[in-house]
Order: structure tokens, then sequence, then C-alpha cells
């Protein structure tokens, strides 16, 4: 835990805000169906909120993966394998993928017979998706083995014989066929992909952007996905997931790559498709460990600079969930998160290859859950730094006073407390002696339109803070917290690092708030309003209790 952010907190790194992004796993250490279920209590251990699955029978045979084949599949496992996967019902892995790749490639366009079998192969991938509980499919398009290359034109059987436009136009139509097979079977799955048009984005800056394509090894994916997306339903979601982002180290590559997807791409796929292209495709990006672990004179080497590789990690992890629209996917080759078969994988654990690490991806996908597991740790140990945070009237303001703007208020704010309101509300703060979250007393906020209770403390560039509080709502109007910057000389700073803080608890209930923010360069005060807006009456009460405020080192 520690060890996951000490630097960050040392050198003033101020992490991105991450959204409500998931983390998906897969690497090396592929879980099938068969040790899924054996090992799910493990596996549901790690910072993931989904994997990816290994589309293999019992023991790892047969090899269902392998789609791009004409082999005529014995299909005498899958029931098995469905099995397994309807048998797992996990709480923290919701989104989990079936594996399919583009190997061995060795079905030329034009070969239909081949092409019945490739396309039989990727109904039965979605029919296992569906029938399995899973939320869709992971598609690799790589080639790895030689010479065969389904996406390059130059690596054709009879590319002699037709042109780079008659294997386009095939192309396209196999994407419609397999699309076709898919949704029949899983009409709402999410077909998320190692890479999409993201790796052949640079032909897109072209007038002609298949003059870009002619010699690419991935000429012939476009037109592929161009066929998806001819015949794929509103309901079907595709994921690009930039494997060029393995070396990503900056939020200038992230968002650049981002646009690229979003906007620049879509000059690969025909005009009518464009609209369902930007509606349904979403950003990812992939994050290979391995580069945080291998040494400088690795082809892949992320250099951490001043912060430790696992630290550097959060940091681009972190930016990757803030950028992407929903998933981040890690990839790893030399360690293993879990049992597996794969000797190389199985050597160590990523926790030892990269001491930290578990903590660190935690504090990155999910900084609201990481805050909660650390005050249920810390537990009576933890230290408040806030005052009369329970709202107990048991402790008292500095001396100094708690107006640290000339627009803050005491009033009849509770002790340790300032309000503030805008000049158009006319509510008013209070102290509830009897109501509380888990004991008497509670702040409360009444008929405010826009106002809240502030509270702030002295804070130092880089360093990390958890903060919570529960909150329960009566009539109209909504309750969130805002967490902004001072500089050491009491003037409003980095406005646009401002963090919000909600619930999804229902407005009857108390609900708490809580994220994890990391001190801005040239702040010197952290500034905690607990607000309201949208009340209209005496009947319409915000109350406030628990609010925590703690270093995280």
């Amino acid at each position: 835990m520690k060890r996951a952010l000490v630097a960050l907190v040392a050198i003033g790194v101020c992490l991105p805000v991450a959204h409500a992004g998931k983390l998906i796993e897969t690497g090396w250490d592929h879980v099938n169906p068969e040790r899924l279920r054996q090992n799910l209590d493990i596996c549901e251990q790690a910072p993931f909120q989904g994997l990816v699955i290994q589309f293999s029978g019992p023991g790892g045979q047969p090899q269902y993966r392998y789609a791009h084949s004409p082999e005529v599949w014995d299909e005498s496992a899958i029931p098995g394998i469905i099995a397994d996967l309807q048998a797992v019902q996990p709480e923290r892995l919701k989104d989990r993928f079936l594996q399919v790749n583009a190997n061995p490639g060795d079905v030329d366009w034009f070969d239909d017979a081949g092409w019945e079998q490739v396309v039989h192969h990727w109904r039965l991938a979605a029919r296992v998706a569906k029938q399995g509980g899973l939320t869709g499919i992971l598609f690799d398009p790589e080639p790895y083995r030689e010479p065969w290359r389904q996406f390059s034109y130059a690596a054709q059987p009879q590319v002699a014989e037709h042109s780079f436009a008659d294997y386009y136009a095939r192309a396209r139509q196999r994407g419609r066929e397999v699309m076709t097979a898919i949704t029949e079977e899983f009409p709402d799955l999410t077909l998320f992909c190692y890479f999409m048009l993201s790796v052949t984005g640079t032909a897109a800056d072209l007038d002609n952007p298949i003059d870009g394509l002619v010699g690419h090894s991935y000429g012939l994916y476009p037109p592929f996905i161009d066929g998806w997306l001819d015949v794929a339903p509103e309901t079907v979601t595709f994921v690009d997931g930039c494997e060029r982002a393995y070396l990503f180290s900056s939020q200038l590559e992230y968002l650049g790559a981002a646009n690229r997807i979003r906007n620049t791409c879509q000059r690969l796929v025909s005009p009518e498709n464009r609209r369902k292209y930007r509606a349904q495709t979403q950003v990812s990006f992939g994050v290979y460990l391995d580069a945080y672990a291998n040494p400088p004179d690795s082809r892949y080497y992320i250099d951490p600079g001043d912060l430790t590789a696992t630290q550097k990690l959060q940091a681009n992890v972190a930016i990757a969930l803030e950028v992407a629209d929903e998933y981040v996917w890690v990839y790893g080759e030399q360690a293993s998160w879990w049992p597996t078969p794969h000797t190389r994988a199985a050597a160590a654990s990523w926790e030892e290859r990269l001491p930290g690490i578990d903590a660190a991806l935690r504090a990155a996908a999910d900084p609201t859950g990481y805050v909660e597991s650390l005050m249920a740790q810390r537990g009576d140990a933890l230290e408040n730094l806030f005052v009369d945070a329970d709202f107990s009237g048991e402790t008292v303001p500095p001396a100094e006073g708690t107006a640290t703007a000339p627009d803050w208020e005491q009033g009849d704010a509770p002790p340790g407390w300032s309000f503030w309101q805008a000049s158009i509300s006319e509510g008013r703060p209070g102290w509830d002696r009897e109501v509380g979250h888990d004991a008497p007393g509670s702040g409360t906020l009444t008929a405010v339109g826009e106002g809240c209770l502030i509270q702030s403390i002295e804070v130092r560039p880089g360093e990390a803070y958890g903060v919570s509080a529960w909150r329960r709502i009566q009539g109209e109007g909504s309750a969130t917290i805002r967490v902004r910057w001072q500089t050491p000389e009491g003037k409003w700073h980095a406005e646009q690092l401002d963090r919000m803080l909600g619930t999804s608890a229902p407005a009857g209930e108390w609900g708490q708030m809580a994220g994890l923010v990391t001190v801005p360069d040239g702040a010197g005060k952290l500034i905690v309003l607990l607000q309201a807006s949208g009340q209209r009456s005496d009947e319409d009460v915000i109350w406030w209790d628990d609010v925590v405020v703690f270093r995280v080192e």
C-alpha cells in the first residue's frame, strides 16, 4: 500500500481521477473455463473487474480459439465448457470475454468452403459466450504462425489472380458473414479487439486511405470491420483496444490516440457506416506489464523517471482509464496473477516482479473502493485530519477560526465548520443533535438552492488524501462533495483539478461518498465542500455525517 503511492507523494505527481472504468486482465496466464471454475476465489482477489478466457476444453485441449482455420472442429467438449462458464458466479469479475484468434490465418478470402468453417467457428464462440453468461468475445487479429497473415494482401495465396480491390470487397463480404453469425447467437455482445482501426490509423491521413492499405500488413482488416458494421445491430458494442498504447507514457499520447480512433479512423470505413462506427465503437488501451519489469535495453521498456516502475505503472493506468471510454486491458507475459500451466508465466507472481502492483492498480482503477478499504484496514488507528467531523460537538475549531475566506460564514454552522451559499440562495446550515449516521449528531443544509458546509486543512503538493463522508436526503435537492484547492495564501487554485464525489444510494438512506485526491503543484490548502443544490423549501434537508480526511502514505 505505502509503496504504491510514496514516490508520487514525494515528487508531486498529480494523478488524473479514473471514472467508472474497468481493468481487464489478459496475458500468458489466461484461464480457460475449467481453470476459472477451479480458481475463481483466487482470481477474484486480483485487482481487476474482468478477464479474458481462453477458448479451450479440459486441460487446454482442444484449442477452439484458433478460429481462422478451414479445420472442422470436434465440438464434443463444448457442452462441458458452457457448463464450467455457467457454474462461475463472480462478484468482481463481471466483464468476461472469450478469446478468438485470427489464426492460423491460412484461409484465402476467396475460399468459400474455408470461410464456411471460419464463420461457423465464430458462431460457436458467440454461442458459448452467450450461453456461458459472458460479456462478449475478445478478438486477437495478430498473426502468430508464419507465413500466414490473414489481413495482409501480399500474403494471400491468390494475390496474382486478384487485385487489392477484389480482396477488399471479399474481406468486407466475409465481415458481414461473420457478424451475421455472431449476432444470430449473441445480438447484444461486446466485441473487444486488441486493436481495430487504430492499427491502420495512419492510412486515414491520406486523401485516398486505400493507398495506405495496399501494402499494410493489416490492409484487409478495415474492410473486414466495415463488413461487421454493415450488418451489426445497434445493440453490438465494438472496442478498439489500441495495442499500440503499450509504450504510452503521457496524457498527450493517450489523448492523441483516442482522438484518432474516435475521429480520424472513421475515414477507413464506408461513409454509410461512419455514424454507426462513432456511436458503437469504444476507445480502450493496452497496458503491457512487462514494459515496467524489463531491463532498460529491452524493446519494450518504459522509463519510470523519478518514480519506481510500479508507481509509473499506476500513473499511466490512471491516465488510460481517464481517457478510455470503459475498458483498459492489462497484458502480462513474464509473471502471473493466479495458477497457470504456462511455465514462463508461472515462474513468478506479478507482486514479486513489481512490488506494490496490486495496491497501485486498485488505487488507479477504483479510488473509491481503495479509500474505503484503507479506512477498513486502519480502523480506529486512522487519523482524521478534520475537526468535529462526526458533528458530535466534542471537538473545537482551531484558534484562528474556521472562516478561511471572506465569503465564508460561521453563522449557525456546526462547530468547526463554515457555511457559504450563492446570493440567490436563502437556505441555512444547522446542527442536528439527534439524527446521525452511526451516532447522534450531524450537520444539515436546509432550503439551500446552492451552498455548502466547508472545512479545510493545510497540505503540500504531491501528498495523497482519502476523503469520505455520509449523506442522507429528505425532499428535493442533491448532495455532492467537492474537493478544491487553494494556494498557501488562500487564493483559489487549479480549478480544473477539482474533484467531485457522489453516491448512488437512495436519497432517504445514508450513502457514502469516498475518493482519493492528490495535491497539485502550487496548492497549500485542501478544501472540502459538502454541497447542496436544488433545495426549495424547509421540507428539503440534507444531513451530513462522519466526514473523514486522512493522509495516504
